[in-house]
């Protein structure tokens, strides 16, 4: 509902207390918006008016303020012009001021509701105004009854139900100035005043303030508007100037300490006159920080939905998503900065602990919203220091740089770069706590660590261990097989030297990484144990082959001597002796490798096993008190450990007879051999027969001693037997036989006197050819001599006899004797 007026030009007026009471909020804002009332901070004025109906209110209103209030037609009658509450701006005055114009009181038209409504109204003035003018009639000063005594009784009646910390302006208007001068009117209306003040009831609080407490009273009087038109514009014009500047200090309104500010003014009337409504006494200081708080909070819910929409954070926001964001924090307090700062221009006003406590909630609400892009910008913060440590650390270690040094400057690195990061990455308004964060990239920083560390060590023990394995298994196994009764002796100072020396080399090793004493000490035990474990499994594997190492020994000290030359069986060699030392030999392999003997603890095993298996004999038996019963009939041996035991008595017992089964034959091969060759050596007949011949024979003999051709022809056949003899192995055919060896003989013999013959024509022929040349240089030894032709017609045809070939041999290898002489 809009009124225009006279007085100084137009403005719009909104009425927003309807004549049923009920307040119109939404005109409220919508004045307040079209004037510019919410930006105006605390640089405004509230100006109201009470007085009798028909009193010409409206119209002084509009003279004095420019405003459009509706005005009564004196020509239709007095009757009530204006109902409820009337709100306008006034025209042309600084500060803004806001003029409330009230429904006149002692009105006909409500009948018993005036008095009520009358003190609604007259409270709200009184709450919402910094100046609050009072139309009084001039010949109703004086007066016991006049209109004006019920008016200022009700206002001094509701001020008892106002609690407000600040004075308000009550400025006394008197209408139709008479004749009586302004001085004698204003102290009779004073007087009236003063009496009015002190028969008010006033709560017990108030029973002896004073009036000039709560109010500052100004008196003014104005000539009647009907008959002295022009005076009256005058005098309205000299009262509008005390409302320039009326918030001055000594202005018309300089007590400003219970001001709303511009923005919760809307709030502000339309909550005290629901309280006024609900008859309930107005607090005001607590109403103030009401209004502060609902205004502060819709601000900031305002600045926080801008914020969440604003368009430099959504970037923001989304490029951190993607990456890194160089100088975070400062980009990020740019944009708080700047929606804190709107707020605190906007809220500046207000109750100071109220805006604050909903600023901090602001900030709380933005930054709660940031974490998200907060906890992303520190885990690329951390990924970067955690990658930064790993690389330089792996740079570190690959330039062979100690570890645990290695470790903490690299450490250092990584942290004062995550916290130069952090210090970027943190906006002012943040308050976390940066040990969170830098402790959780400690631990990650520490678990990388282990983790390598753990590598290294690993790596390190594998290679040592690798070494030491290297160092002991081919060693171990090569005592186990060539050394007999000092092998355990040989092995355990091997063991004691290499493991010595690699524990201490991996106790040097370890110190640069800077373990507990209790686990650098474990490791250097399990490298110990893994060296033990070598030789023990060298030794368990090496036993597990124990029948092939004892035949191969047996075969080596059988088949060869003591000058590691191979034997021939030419019939003198002790073949028992020879034998029992191989199986002795044998033996002792086995003595070797049925225990571990790391501890270089005695035992009994070598004795029992000879004793039992080797003179197993009924004289070794009675020679051998002390083995009067079978020692290897058990799992166990005497003063050794199962878990050092590699073959039991048992087993022992059980491959000593699959040995002796499988070198038998060896053993009979031998001594065939030795008996073949000394059969070989016995093709001639005893000596007694030889002896018996000559003295029989002698007769014979000297017959041929005196018949020379006799001899002769004895002596060609000798040497043709004798090339005979050197071209055949004749003894290797008698061993296949006398008949055989007859026949053999007899088919070659006249091929082989051929042959002879030949190769001598063939000589004596070369002979002449190289004398009647005259050659003064000697023949040439021919490849080609008698004796080659002879040895090689025979080896032809005897390789194409059926011989064995044994006999074979035998004659290559006395020819190759023969060329070799």
């Amino acid at each position: 509902m809009e009124a225009s007026g006279g007085g100084g030009g137009e403005c719009h007026a909104a009425q927003v207390v309807d004549a049923g009471g009920e307040m119109d909020a939404a005109a409220m804002e919508r004045f307040a918006a079209a004037a510019g009332l919410p930006g105006r901070g605390l640089s405004y004025a509230v100006a109201s008016i009470l007085g009798p109906q028909g009193s010409g209110k409206s119209t002084l209103l509009n003279h004095l303020f420019g405003t459009s209030f509706r005005e009564m037609d004196a020509l239709r009658g007095r009757h009530q012009t204006t109902k409820g509450i009337w709100i306008a701006k006034a025209v042309g005055i600084e500060p803004f001021t806001v003029v409330l114009d009230l429904e006149g009181t002692d009105g006909r038209e409500r009948g018993q509701d005036d008095t009520a409504f009358e003190k609604q109204s007259a409270l709200f003035a009184l709450a919402v105004s910094d100046i609050v003018m009072i139309n009084l009639w001039c010949h109703d000063i004086g007066r016991e009854h006049a209109a004006n005594r019920p008016l200022l009784r009700t206002v001094f009646q509701v001020l008892m139900r106002l609690f407000s910390p600040r004075k308000t302006t009550l400025l006394l208007v008197i209408r139709d100035k008479t004749k009586t001068p302004l001085e004698y009117l204003t102290q009779a209306l004073k007087e009236d005043i003063r009496k009015i003040w002190d028969s008010v009831q006033k709560p017990e609080a108030y029973k002896e303030a004073a009036l000039s407490e709560f109010f500052n009273v100004e008196v003014t009087a104005l000539s009647s508007y009907e008959e002295k038109e022009e005076l009256f514009k005058e005098q309205v014009g000299q009262l509008r100037q005390r409302f320039y500047h009326s918030i001055e200090p000594g202005g018309l309104a300089a007590d400003r300490r219970g001001v709303v500010p511009a923005s919760g003014f809307c709030l502000s009337a339309l909550q005290i006159w629901k309280v006024i409504r609900e008859n309930k006494d107005l607090n005001l200081p607590a109403h103030k920080v009401m209004v502060a708080t609902v205004r502060c909070e819709e601000i900031a819910n305002e600045k926080l939905r801008h914020f969440f929409s604003d368009k430099g954070w959504l970037e923001l926001d989304a490029a951190v998503k993607s990456g890194p964001v160089p100088s975070f924090g400062t980009k990020l307090r740019a944009i708080l900065d700047s929606y804190l700062s709107e707020y605190d221009l906007e809220t500046m006003y207000f109750d100071e602990g109220v805006r604050t406590a909903k600023r901090k909630q602001l900030e709380s609400s933005m930054l709660d919203h940031t974490y998200p892009a907060l906890e992303k910008v520190i885990e690329h913060l951390h990924l970067a220091a955690l990658n930064k440590f790993r690389s330089d650390l792996e740079q570190a270690l690959s330039s062979r740089e100690g570890f645990t040094a290695s470790v903490h400057q690299c450490a250092q690195a990584s942290m004062a770069e995550f916290d130069a990061g952090l210090r970027d990455a943190a906006a002012k308004h943040v308050g976390w706590d940066a040990s969170k964060v830098r402790n959780k990239l400690k631990e990650h920083i520490q678990d990388h660590v282990e983790s390598i560390r753990n590598a290294k060590l690993a790596e390190l023990k594998a290679n040592y261990e690798k070494n030491l394995s290297e160092a002991l298994a081919g060693p171990v196994q090569s005592i186990l097989e060539t050394r007999e009764r000092d092998a355990w002796a040989c092995i355990r100072r091997l063991y004691s030297r290499e493991t010595e020396n690699a524990a201490l080399a991996f106790s040097a090793s370890l110190s640069e990484f800077d373990l507990d004493q209790t686990v650098s000490s474990k490791m250097v035990s399990d490298l110990r144990e893994h060296a033990r474990s070598v030789v023990e499994m060298k030794a368990r594997e090496e036993a597990g082959n124990i029948l092939m190492h004892m035949k191969e020994r047996f075969f080596t000290v059988l088949s060869r001597d003591r000058d590691s030359m191979p034997r021939t069986w030419t019939g003198n060699e002790d073949i028992r002796a020879i034998t029992r030392e191989a199986r002795l030999a044998a033996l002792r392999l086995m003595s070797v490798m049925a225990a571990i003997r790391l501890d270089d603890k005695p035992d009994k095993i070598d004795r029992a096993l000879i004793t039992a298996l080797l003179d197993s004999e009924p004289l070794s038996r009675k020679r051998s008190v002390e083995f009067t019963y079978d020692s290897l009939a058990s799992n166990t041996w005497e003063e050794v450990s199962p878990k050092d035991t590699l073959i039991t008595p048992v087993q022992c017992k059980s491959i000593w007879r699959q040995f002796k089964a499988e070198t038998e034959y060896a053993v009979a091969q031998a001594i065939s051999m030795q008996e073949t060759h000394r059969r070989s050596k016995n093709w001639l007949p005893p000596a007694w027969t030889i002896l018996l011949l000559a003295i029989l024979g002698y007769n014979e003999f000297m017959f041929l001693l005196r018949n020379p051709l006799y001899l002769l022809g004895l002596f060609v056949a000798f040497v043709l037997s004798y090339a005979i003899w050197l071209q055949y192995d004749i003894t290797a055919y008698f061993r296949h036989g006398t008949l055989s060896a007859l026949l053999t003989i007899w088919s070659r013999l006249l091929p082989t006197i051929m042959d002879i013959m030949t190769a001598i024509v063939n000589i004596s022929h070369n002979h002449k050819n190289h004398s009647t040349r005259g050659s003064s240089r000697p023949p040439a030894i021919h490849t080609h001599s008698f004796r080659n032709q002879m040895r090689r017609q025979a080896q032809v045809q005897y390789h194409q006899s059926p011989d064995s070939s044994s006999t074979s041999s035998s004659v290559d290898s006395n020819s190759r004797d023969e060329h070799e002489s």
